[in-house]
C-alpha cells in the first residue's frame, strides 16, 4: 500500500502548472488533503485509499472569481522510474459549471523548490 501522509503533488504538465499544490495526509485508509494555486483560491479533499494506493474522494473549492466548486476523483498511481508517484486522476464536477475530465499529477520531492499552500 502507498501511503501519502505528506506527499506533495503538482500538474505534470509544468508548462501548465504554475503554483498549483496540493498536500496529503492518510491515516490508514482515510486520505484528506488541501490544494491550492491555478484559479483555485482553496481546495479540500476528503476520501479514501484502496490496498492497490488508488484514490476515491470528493473534493471543494473557491475559485479566485469567488465561485464555489464541488465533485469527485478516483485516481490510479504509477511509480515512475525516479521513485516519484503520477497520478493519473478521472474527475466530475458538479452544479452550474457541471464537466468532466482526465488530469495526471506528478509527486514533488523534497529536493524540488518548496511549494507551499497559502
Amino acid at each position: 500500500m502507498i501511503n501519502y501522509d505528506g506527499r506533495r503533488f503538482r500538474p505534470a504538465d509544468d508548462a501548465t502548472a504554475g503554483d498549483r499544490v496540493a498536500v496529503y495526509r492518510q491515516d490508514g485508509n482515510v486520505l484528506w488533503g488541501e490544494f491550492s494555486g491555478g484559479h483555485a483560491s482553496r481546495g479540500a479533499l476528503t476520501g479514501t485509499c484502496g490496498p492497490d494506493g488508488t484514490l476515491e474522494f470528493t473534493y471543494c473549492m473557491v475559485l479566485d472569481t469567488g465561485e464555489l466548486v464541488s465533485g469527485r476523483c478516483a485516481s490510479s498511481p504509477r511509480v515512475l522510474d525516479d521513485g516519484r508517484i503520477q497520478l493519473d486522476e478521472v474527475w466530475e464536477r458538479y452544479g452550474a459549471n457541471a464537466s468532466s475530465g482526465i488530469s495526471r499529477l506528478h509527486e514533488i520531492l523534497d529536493h524540488e523548490t518548496p511549494v507551499r499552500i497559502s
